[in-house]
């Protein structure tokens, strides 16, 4: 079984994960971990707040990482019994959009940390559509954890 093939977490369960609300959540399922790089998915609904036209935007698709980075994170802090932090893009870098998925398409996407240090994490993000690369970057992201 793929790891896209069953979601541990999904719909409204996934808003305890993340600190975006209705109708500005662009993640739908939460897939695992598997070493450094956890799994999400976002099927591109009619009517998202960010499409354009029957395309799913460019804007769209780096929202998608940054909160498939923080379901990831919100999972992991859970986990440890802490309550989600907030968390703040610092940078884009490295970002290349390919194409850009129509709505009704599932992205498949895979956050992969690089680097941690003091509240600063640098994720890869790559999201995929029916085995084609469509977006790839990588996040700097701060975390304001909660005292």
């Amino acid at each position: 079984m793929g790891i896209f093939e069953k979601a541990l977490i999904s719909g409204d369960e996934l808003l305890e994960y993340i600190p975006q609300r209705c109708p500005f959540v662009m993640v739908d399922s939460y897939y695992g971990k598997r070493e450094l790089s956890s799994f999400t998915g976002l099927t591109v609904r009619d009517g998202n707040v960010l499409t354009d036209g029957n395309l799913f935007s460019e804007s769209g698709l780096i929202e998608h990482m940054a909160q498939s980075a923080a379901v990831s994170a919100g999972v992991d802090f859970i986990a440890r019994g802490s309550s989600v932090p907030k968390g703040f893009i610092g940078a884009v870098s490295k970002m290349k959009i390919r194409m850009l998925p129509e709505v009704g398409k599932k992205l498949n996407t895979t956050i992969t940390e690089i680097q941690k240090f003091q509240g600063i994490s640098l994720v890869s993000a790559k999201v995929e559509c029916e085995d084609q690369i469509v977006a790839e970057c990588e996040l700097k992201i701060f975390l304001q954890e909660n005292e």
